[in-house]
């Protein structure tokens, strides 16, 4: 079967709900503002995690990686009542942008949006999560992991960005940090204590429900 995979996920997007104005106008200025515009989760993954969001109803979220606050927007769709998501953020520069449409999208009561290194910053939040996002530095996933494995309840659920890292986990041959994001997709598949499932949507989304 010949099909175009860029093609393919037009049509999905357009058979999807249609994307907030918020998240359109932040997508714009993300590709304008930033040097790596394609770290933005971008409007099918936005739409798949704002779903998830709203069938998950969590009560605290966690997100590793802010990045501009798209998928941060996403994630609050979902809140209960008195819900809040704990973002983090390692750089700072950025803050102009989220802080901006964190306003726009009428969430700030809802965001509380912590700056510096999650490998530090994790082990001092009290939990427990219902939701948690890991979408930061690839090298740290299973650091990061390991910090917030305890601090989900039971039936939570954890999403992982970039599993397939462009495709690159499927070669034989490796580079280091393809070998990193290989063996981190590895534990997860081995950890007893959870039930996984990875998807091939956009560079991969491995999405976990701890048992």
């Amino acid at each position: 079967m010949n099909f175009s995979l860029k093609r393919l996920a037009a049509y999905c997007l357009d058979h999807s709900s249609d994307i907030d104005e918020v998240l359109k106008e932040l997508e714009r200025e993300t590709n304008l503002k930033t040097l790596a515009p394609q770290m933005i989760s971008g409007p099918l993954q936005g739409q798949l995690f704002s779903l998830i969001s709203k069938m998950v109803k969590p009560a605290h979220v966690l997100e590793i990686g802010t990045f501009t606050g798209y998928s941060t927007i996403c994630l609050a769709s979902g809140l209960k009542e008195g819900g809040t998501i704990t973002t983090i953020e390692s750089n700072v520069e950025l803050k102009h942008i989220s802080d901006k449409f964190f306003v726009k999208a009428g969430i700030t009561d809802q965001v509380k949006q912590v700056w510096g290194d999650a490998r530090k910053i994790v082990p001092e939040l009290d939990g427990p999560f219902d939701l948690v996002l890991i979408d930061a530095g690839k090298k740290d996933y299973s650091y990061y992991y390991d910090l917030i494995i305890d601090k989900v309840n039971p039936g939570g659920l954890i999403m992982v960005d970039n599993v397939l890292w462009s495709g690159k986990v499927t070669a034989s041959k490796k580079d280091n940090d393809t070998t990193v994001m290989d063996a981190f997709n590895k534990k997860i598949k081995e950890d007893e204590r959870v039930d996984k499932v990875m998807l091939p949507i956009r560079d991969g989304i491995t999405l976990i429900i701890k048992k």
